[in-house]
């Protein structure tokens, strides 16, 4: 059977007896322990939540140079990375220096052929245009040989990112990055990069109120579309100054006038007024990072940028087909991944595959999809545009990747992630041992029993419990995202009514549960049923009874099926099944 978390001890639930005994469970389970805190927490307040920009170290001189170079008509060049946190960076950089007149250009970097971060070219390119201050967006913390060139040629540099520094920083003009230096006294170290581009425009209103005549008091709120999109789609903790930014950034993108957002949501069939995190994680940001993974990011850029209509149109017709191109290239190296492993017959401890012509873009993808299968980590590599050997990994089990990788002496060139998930370099004359060397150091490490993998319910619930209003009632914490998880539900010896397999290639599982005694039912679905939930699913029948765990969501595609609750009918997102 499912575990299910412990009841709040007494102390606690007097703190927290303003809310029903669910809610104070999921907040204290989030480390919100306070009635003040919980008030912030479901009350999140753009006027008395967000932080001072200027606690942000370097963010006063930053303000100051970057509103000189607006005012006086210096050429500005945003240099921003091509994923769902730099593009969207990069347009709030572009719509926020349109309206204030600035002289100034968007520098996105290929994906492919440049890679990335800054680069020495790229710069001097800047350079014979005239520009003399760049600012950077979600990049540049670790790139200092190109804001050396930057010095030499006579430019600025502003550096606007989150990530980790290396031993050494760049030596820009300005460096704003919460993460950067040991004595940052920033209060919130978790921002994404276009959070911190998006304070630098906000101290930069501040510190030159003449730019008020151009930028109305107030109106840099409408940028928050693209940094909650931004801050959803990096996967940040949707917690402290990010669950506001995430909040008010999905009320924005409700109302966006953005033409190219409405044609996006429109080609998805995703309504404006209705938009979720789940909207912005599973669809809209697939389809920016699609742009840079096949074709130019600048579509993207341009995407959300333009107020032409009929471009707008051509843009997301793009974004959807280099989708589809993506889904369609990484089926074909999922394909390609499943004959070799056919060859083979004995599937080792680790798998590690590789193919010069696969794109190291897509093999996250991949990777999960057959970790998810075989239950066991997975290293997929291809060659990069500068010729090095990339690759992703994911776990698939309880192996800690980060402690796999570090165990694999003398194979890669670089590697980051987490215990789940990551990424790395293949020293070239090291390939062909990669397996061999991983399936060793796997046999090392100790594969330790964690009760924190163990999926933990919040509480248990009947199938005619499964309502609107229940489901209103959770939803007053999300948006949901990384350090604050959708809540998860058992289901104890529920009736399965009917199995039936759907999509293409019938690779999505969906049950009907049913609801008292009657022959109401309420729908529970899976996409991607792989591993132990397909040899689960295999077993089971109409008539079987089974132990369930899932999320609750809304349906927006079954709305006519019984029961009806509310608006939208609502159903079960499994995560895991016990046939008793």
């Amino acid at each position: 059977m499912f575990p299910l978390h412990d009841p709040l001890h007494d102390t606690m639930r007097e703190e927290l007896a303003a809310y029903d005994d669910l809610t104070a469970a999921l907040l204290a389970r989030r480390g919100i322990t306070t009635k003040e805190d919980a008030e912030r927490f479901l009350n999140p307040s753009y006027d008395e939540h967000l932080h001072d920009p200027f606690l942000m170290t370097e963010m006063q001189k930053a303000a100051e140079r970057f509103a000189r170079a607006i005012t006086s008509g210096e050429k500005i060049a945003v240099w921003s990375d091509y994923d769902c946190d730099g593009i969207p960076g990069a347009v709030l950089l572009h719509d926020f220096l349109k309206k204030a007149g600035a002289n100034f250009e968007n520098y996105i970097p290929h994906r492919h052929e440049e890679g990335y971060g800054m680069n020495v070219r790229g710069i001097e390119r800047l350079a014979k245009n005239g520009v003399t201050l760049v600012v950077t967006v979600d990049s540049g913390i670790t790139d200092t040989e190109p804001v050396v060139r930057a010095r030499e040629l006579g430019m600025d540099v502003i550096v606007t990112d989150h990530h980790l520094p290396s031993e050494k920083l760049p030596e820009a003009f300005a460096i704003l990055n919460p993460n950067a230096r040991e004595d940052e006294m920033y209060p919130f170290k978790s921002l994404c990069g276009s959070g911190v581009a998006w304070k630098l425009v906000c101290a930069t209103l501040a510190v030159a109120p003449e730019l008020r005549e151009k930028v109305p008091e107030g109106w840099e709120k409408w940028l928050l579309d693209m940094v909650g999109l931004a801050t959803i789609a990096d996967m940040v903790p949707l917690t402290g100054e990010n669950r506001v930014l995430a909040t008010y950034g999905l009320t924005v993108m409700r109302k966006s006038p953005r033409i190219g957002l409405q044609k996006l949501l429109r080609g998805m069939r995703v309504e404006q007024r209705g938009i979720t995190e789940d909207d912005v994680g599973f669809m809209i940001a697939p389809r920016v990072n699609a742009a840079s993974r096949l074709g130019e990011a600048r579509d993207a850029f341009k995407l959300f940028i333009t107020t032409d209509e009929s471009e707008a149109d051509l843009l997301a017709k793009k974004l959807e087909k280099l989708n589809r191109e993506r889904k369609a290239q990484a089926g074909a190296i999922t394909r390609a991944v499943h004959a070799r492993l056919k060859e083979r017959g004995e599937v080792r401890s680790v798998i590690a595959l590789g193919d010069p012509e696969w794109r190291p873009a897509l093999l996250g993808l991949v990777a999960n999809t057959i970790a998810d299968e075989y239950e066991r980590p997975v290293f997929l590599w291809g060659r990069e545009g500068n010729m090095s050997l990339k690759g992703s990994v994911r776990s698939g089990g309880e192996t800690h990747i980060m402690e796999l990788m570090q165990a694999t002496e003398k194979v890669f060139a670089q590697f980051g992630g987490h215990a789940k998930a990551g990424g790395f370099t293949v020293v070239d004359t090291e390939v062909f041992f990669l397996e061999d060397r991983l399936v060793e150091a796997h046999a090392r490490i100790e594969t330790k029993e964690d009760d924190s993998l163990a999926q933990h319910a919040d509480a248990a619930i009947n199938p005619e419990e499964a309502t609107h209003a229940f489901l209103q009632k959770v939803e007053k914490l999300a948006p949901f995202g990384i350090e604050n998880p959708k809540p998860v539900f058992l289901l104890r010896d529920v009736r399965v009514a009917d199995v039936s397999r759907f999509g293409k290639g019938e690779e999505h599982l969906k049950l009907k549960i049913g609801v008292d005694e009657g022959n109401g039912t309420i729908d529970a679905v899976t996409f991607f049923a792989k591993g132990a939930m397909a040899r689960v699913a295999a077993q089971l029948a109409p008539g079987s009874r089974a132990h369930l765990l899932a999320h609750l969501e809304r349906d927006t595609f079954s709305r006519g099926n019984p029961p009806q609750r509310g608006p939208f009918g609502v159903r079960l997102r499994l995560l895991d099944i016990r046939i008793i």
